[in-house]
């Protein structure tokens, strides 16, 4: 009896391409400020917060460090996230990447300032 066995069978090649590989890759998250000195501002109000819910915790007890959560807020996550944040406003202002159709390189700056409406979609 000649049967085919399924241990003999030999799969096509699939394509190289995987739909993982297909999708575009999620933006990079943008934790840059509008300006530097906002952005300095903004760290020293979160740190400012920090380093006061720490002193407190003596006079008041653990209910002092509730006071770090608006922290959370004015670094934007952690201090980490706010040192990103950082360093991506500061190079904002002298690197710009540029994507055009599908190809994205990274060049200098133009120099100019955003207008409002750049402003506004960069957020605070």
């Amino acid at each position: 009896m000649n049967t085919l066995s399924n241990a003999n069978l030999v799969k096509p090649e699939q394509d190289e391409k995987t739909p993982e590989a297909s999708q575009p890759e999620a933006p990079a998250p943008n934790f840059a400020s509008t300006s530097v000195p906002r952005h300095l501002a903004r760290g020293a109000v979160g740190f400012g917060l920090i380093a006061g819910a720490i002193a407190l915790v003596p006079l008041v007890g653990p209910a002092a460090l509730l006071a770090a959560l608006p922290a959370l807020i004015a670094f934007r996550g952690c201090p980490t996230c706010w040192m990103v944040g950082l360093a991506q406003t500061v190079s904002r202002s002298r690197l710009e990447r540029r994507c055009v159709d599908g190809v994205c390189t990274i060049a200098k700056a133009d120099g100019r300032r955003p207008n409002a409406e750049e402003a506004r979609l960069d957020g605070p």
